[in-house]
């Protein structure tokens, strides 16, 4: 029996949508075979991961115009989760992002996002694809 999971996703560049999309991450989690333990911590890590990862397609990359579109892939595939989110704008230097402020220096969020989705997954990078950009994102599951 095959457990792989290949979830396609197209919306428009809008912040309403985050509530669904992270409850979309919820449910792939809860049906990725893989120990309890990792399906309960994943289920909420996936809807960070995605809501962090669309806030920043949609207010950077797409600089909120809901006339542009988001694209996002969720596959669970040999006990990897990869996300992908699509994104149509100028693109950024990932490396380049400067680590966010936790002391007294403000309250300067620049950088928390990032931070955020490299916290909770293996690997995050950003890269151009043929239709833009695409933040992908990796975590291992064993």
């Amino acid at each position: 029996m095959k457990n792989d999971i290949d979830i396609d996703i197209t919306i428009p560049s809008h912040t309403r949508y985050l509530r669904m999309i992270g409850r979309i991450g919820e449910k792939v989690a809860q049906e990725i075979n893989c120990d309890e333990e990792i399906r309960e911590t994943l289920s909420s890590q996936l809807a960070v991961v995605l809501t962090e990862g669309l806030v920043n397609a949609i207010k950077h990359a797409n600089c909120a115009d809901p006339d542009k579109e988001i694209h996002i892939r969720i596959n669970v595939s040999n006990k990897i989760l990869e996300v992908r989110i699509y994104d149509n704008g100028t693109g950024f230097d990932l490396d380049a992002v400067p680590a966010p402020c936790f002391t007294s220096c403000g309250m300067e969020e620049k950088g928390r996002g990032i931070f955020i989705l490299r916290s909770l997954m293996d690997t995050v990078k950003y890269m151009r694809s043929d239709s833009g950009n695409v933040l992908e994102m990796k975590k291992k599951l064993s």
